[in-house]
């Protein structure tokens, strides 16, 4: 029997294979998007009822722009669609919904949703459900980077009060712990430029099912396996 006392507080999830889901099936991708989405909804609702403390969904990379227009186009439809659709869910069960990413690159209509949902949301202190919108690990580092380069010239703060703690003030994520555990399903083995700094000591869990097929006994098998697993993050345990 796993100890549910061991579960992961923080779970990352990268949500791939929307596309070839739809692909196989010779379906549209964006039929495979709206799949994604459904999948996406029931991890959430699964996640606050057994407690998890952050969810944080990978959504939109800045790599993402090299998409067809038409894609992209859905893409950010499809997100409005579930803003608007889940909005009420959201409060009514104590969500606080948190974007990573600059979204000063999405069209207006999409920026002024995430804003509203964000603020109609911030009061709330039961889970945290953090969605990754023209994100980029390496991009997140550099805005820090300059960001703190700037407070050192305008005098906000000195190069020696630099260390981990103050660099993360800086980051997306500042004032949320770091994953312990990143899904990623589709097949894929690598983590493709997804909170690089965060996840220096997380655990990594891989799945060969696609993104829509990805179901709460899946999610429940990935945080089952997370609590038997000894992280030790570069020491040693008393029986080593």
């Amino acid at each position: 029997m796993v100890n549910r006392s061991k579960y992961p507080r923080h779970v990352a999830v990268i949500m791939d294979g929307n596309g070839r889901w739809a692909q196989k099936r010779g379906l549209h991708r964006i039929q495979g998007h709206r799949a994604g989405v459904a999948a996406l909804k029931e991890i959430v609702k699964h996640s606050r009822k057994i407690g998890l403390e952050y969810l944080t969904l990978y959504a939109f990379s800045t790599e993402n722009w090299k998409r067809p227009e038409m894609e992209i186009k859905n893409l950010m439809n499809l997100l409005m669609e579930y803003l608007k659709s889940e909005l009420e869910e959201l409060k009514t069960n104590n969500i606080k919904l948190r974007i990573l990413g600059d979204i000063s690159a999405l069209r207006k209509d999409v920026q002024e949703e995430l804003e509203k949902a964000v603020a109609q949301t911030r009061e709330n202190d039961g889970m945290v459900l953090s969605v990754a919108i023209n994100y980029g690990g390496r991009d997140e580092i550099l805005r820090a980077v300059r960001g703190i380069v700037k407070d050192v010239c305008e005098g906000k703060a000195r190069v020696q009060d630099i260390d981990q703690e103050f660099f993360e003030n800086y980051l997306y994520t500042s004032g949320m712990p770091n994953p312990d555990l990143v899904i990623r399903p589709s097949g894929e083995l690598r983590v493709s430029n997804f909170l690089l700094w965060q996840i220096a000591y997380s655990e990594l869990w891989f799945s060969d099912c696609f993104w829509p097929d990805f179901t709460a006994d899946m999610f429940e098998k990935a945080l089952d396996d997370y609590a038997k697993r000894d992280r030790r993050y570069g020491g040693v345990n008393s029986v080593d």
